[in-house]
């Protein structure tokens, strides 16, 4: 059985200063996408310092790469936040500005402190995978 994969790598939306596909439809229906990064249209990162501006740019750019793909928050079936931290309150502050962007939309998650992200500045990144409806 063979599937369709699409890749979305362009949205006048999101920046064109990174060179990966911010998501892929898979059989018209399945959609994976890359970690939402706190880039702006410049490629210069959201915010330095600040956990939950980085995370709301993420929230931003995520919703942006689903509508591109055709999906919402909604259809999101698991995601994944992750911080750059080793302090607790550095992840809490990140994970309640992407919760609250999830609304009554309860889909499994898991929060995780890392050690380095990849943008200069980059504290927050979040990815999804989706189900369209």
């Amino acid at each position: 059985m063979s599937s369709h994969i699409e890749m979305i790598r362009k949205d006048d939306r999101l920046t064109d200063q990174i060179d990966y596909a911010y998501a892929a439809v898979v059989a018209d229906r399945t959609v994976f996408t890359a970690g939402a990064c706190p880039l702006e249209l410049d490629g210069s990162t959201t915010a330095p310092g600040d956990y939950e501006a980085q995370a709301r740019k993420c929230v931003e750019n995520l919703v942006t790469a689903l509508d591109a793909a055709g999906a919402r928050l909604t259809d999101v079936a698991k995601y994944t936040v992750y911080v750059a931290t080793s302090d607790q309150a550095d992840l809490v502050r990140a994970w309640e500005v992407v919760r609250a962007a999830f609304g009554d939309h309860d889909a499994p998650a898991t929060l995780l402190g890392v050690a380095l992200l990849g943008y200069d500045d980059q504290l927050v990144e979040v990815e999804a995978v989706a189900v369209k409806s």
